[in-house]
């Protein structure tokens, strides 16, 4: 395998002495940075020319890719573009200035002494008090439903402040990134909220005060699905639900109107139930 295709394989770089112990020669590798095929873009470290920017900018850096960066790395829900977060290895680490936020807060998992990328666990610790509280949580259960880790794994690990309120009260739940975020506004309405709650023997997002169903349309939501979610809505209200669909943008652009919709549709659902109809 040459140099080139041991890189590829690594992600796109890698310690060159991490290559000299998979059996490449130090004048292999001179030679290949030579040649153009491979760079050196930090002391120590050799790169394919088209390696991932932001992994070689933490290698240059002397830091670990961590926080919000990380979490999109795992295909968790974050919210909205956040740039570059590294993490120092020790708090007394020279940072140099640039357009990536940095951390310096000691890690709650120990990394290997040139790792790049942080752990999901670490990630998450910053996540706590760089985030607002409930991208924060969204972000924290978004793991948990990955199954990237869980509560007990978590529970175990020396988690302070911020991070340690977060763990008590996130949970499984919620379906999405957008779910969590809803559920908190909705459960500060002190109305009575069942996440995922099973109607008519299918799931829904949100069961509030047993009569009004409250579903979250992300923007692929079209087509046949959305066909089925239609009739499904249908034959809901017949059944005697107030029946609400909004969209991923009316939640984070225009909350109060939502709000309003759902305090309405509950007002008139708890009207008919004093009717005796039933819902």
């Amino acid at each position: 395998m040459t140099i080139r295709a041991e890189l590829h394989r690594a992600g796109g770089l890698l310690r060159s002495t991490d290559l000299m112990q998979r059996g490449y020669s130090a004048h292999a590798i001179t030679s290949a940075c030579a040649a153009g095929t491979v760079t050196r873009p930090a002391r120590g470290w050799i790169a394919l020319p088209n390696a991932d920017r932001e992994l070689v900018l933490a290698a240059q850096r002397g830091m670990v890719l961590t926080c919000v960066s990380l979490a999109r790395r795992r295909d968790l829900w974050v919210r909205r573009p956040a740039g570059l977060h590294l993490a120092t290895r020790s708090p007394k680490q020279h940072a140099p200035r640039g357009a990536h936020r940095v951390h310096w807060g000691a890690a709650i998992v120990r990394r290997e002494p040139f790792a790049i990328i942080d752990s999901i666990e670490n990630a998450l610790n910053y996540v706590a008090t760089c985030q607002p509280p409930e991208e924060a949580l969204a972000i924290w259960e978004s793991a948990l439903h990955s199954g990237l880790v869980s509560r007990p794994a978590l529970a175990r690990l020396p988690f302070r402040g911020a991070a340690r309120r977060l763990l008590e009260r996130c949970s499984t739940h919620s379906g999405s990134g957008v779910e969590t975020y809803v559920l908190q506004r909705l459960q500060r309405l002190r109305l009575h909220v069942v996440p995922q709650a099973i109607v008519r023997g299918r799931p829904v997002d949100f069961l509030i005060e047993r009569c009004v169903i409250l579903e979250i349309d992300g923007a692929t939501h079209t087509g046949r699905q959305r066909d089925r979610d239609n009739l499904n809505d249908v034959i809901e209200a017949l059944d005697g639900y107030f029946c609400i669909r909004v969209s991923y943008r009316q939640v984070f652009e225009d909350w109060p109107e939502v709000q309003r919709l759902v305090m309405m549709a509950v007002a008139q659902a708890q009207l008919v139930r004093g009717q005796g109809v039933r819902a």
